[in-house]
């Protein structure tokens, strides 16, 4: 019975030996339990997600066995690639909004494990066993209901982590065959991209325990040379965020109105450039006021792929670099993905590779 919370995986830096392997998507987990006609989709956190995505709700319907519980990704594809920004608008509080977005922007599901099927129980089954099932029991399964590709051959994993990138696609996933399912446990391995970017440091937000560094954050100029807010690094030890208060003391701008994100607050100034510290229906009332800094000192960090113009996720402190400028701290310093198309990700209809 729902909630499951789903089975995790810790990252390592190489594919490891021995185990199956699929890609890593770059979406919404989401475990859905079917019981005829009740279905319910639920979010990592064990949140129901049907309001958002009513059209899943019909197709799981028409492609999930009877009675089954199905682990897999709720993602959306644009322009022939995953596009979590558009994926994240989905969550809306009006009907009327999600509907449009439902029949404009429609939701795929992708599946890549078995919990349940009719009244038998997969989570101490092997997970060679439940992915012959899965098999199995989505072998009619059509578009937007996928069955995720995955081999036992570390070769074609590794050729999937390079090319399935351009598709925006997060990397590689790694489970032991042998392995049972545990749910909220850190058991299969990921393997994702890491690149390094030289990056402006123009403010920081407080930690919420107190007067120490939270986050730093991040910058790129853009062809016209305005300086774009691209995320942020916050990963510090605790003495180490201390220190950090000190160190750039004296880039706190006495008059924030002459920094290039002054506009912050206004609602308006975010559809023109990226800024920090806009509120979202995500972040809801927490307060995202943050100190202004001169942005003259860079920072080299470490990413794993951008999301449009930002970084997709938080991004790790490296270095200090005081041999850069900030100017020349440039969106044309990224390494560009070459695009691959997702339907040859998918394979035929059903997900299943052609080879």
């Amino acid at each position: 019975m729902p909630p499951v919370k789903p089975m995790l995986a810790k990252s390592v830096t190489a594919i490891p030996p021995g185990m199956q392997y699929e890609a890593k998507w770059d979406g919404f987990r989401a475990i859905v339990h079917r019981d005829g006609a009740e279905i319910e989709i639920g979010s990592r956190t064990g949140k129901p997600l049907n309001r958002y995505f009513p059209e899943l709700v019909t197709a799981l319907k028409e492609n999930l066995p009877d009675r089954c519980v199905v682990d897999g990704e709720i993602v959306i594809v644009h322009d022939r690639r995953l596009d979590f920004d558009r994926l994240t608008e989905r969550i809306h509080p009006a009907a009327s909004r999600v509907k449009m977005l439902a029949e404009t922007t429609p939701a795929s599901f992708v599946a890549f494990d078995l919990l349940a099927l009719g009244d038998e129980s997969l989570l101490d089954t092997p997970l060679a066993t439940r992915r012959s099932a899965l098999t199995s029991a989505l072998s009619t399964a059509r578009p937007p209901v996928h069955l995720a590709p995955a081999t036992t051959d570390p070769a074609l994993a590794h050729d999937w982590f390079e090319r399935f990138e351009g598709a925006g696609l997060d990397g590689v996933i790694a489970k032991p065959l042998d392995l049972p399912y545990r749910p909220d446990a850190r058991l299969m391995f990921k393997i994702k991209h890491e690149r390094t970017a030289d990056v402006v440091v123009a403010g920081f937000r407080f930690h919420k325990s107190g007067p120490i560094i939270g986050s730093l954050l991040l910058g790129l100029h853009d062809a016209h040379g305005t300086l774009q807010h691209v995320g942020v690094c916050a990963a510090f030890p605790m003495k180490r965020r201390a220190e950090l208060v000190t160190e750039l003391d004296p880039l706190r701008m006495p008059d924030p109105q002459d920094h290039p994100w002054a506009a912050w607050a206004e609602e308006a100034a975010h559809e023109s450039a990226r800024l920090p510290g806009a509120q979202s229906r995500w972040t809801g009332k927490k307060d995202l006021s943050w100190v202004p800094l001169r942005p003259d000192r860079v920072c080299e960090v470490a990413y794993d792929h951008m999301e449009g113009d930002r970084f997709r996720h938080t991004a790790q402190f490296r270095r200090w670099r005081p041999d850069r400028l900030p100017e020349s701290c440039t969106y044309a310093q990224l390494e560009e993905v070459v695009r691959y198309d997702l339907a040859e990700v998918l394979g035929t209809p059903g997900g299943r590779p052609e080879a």
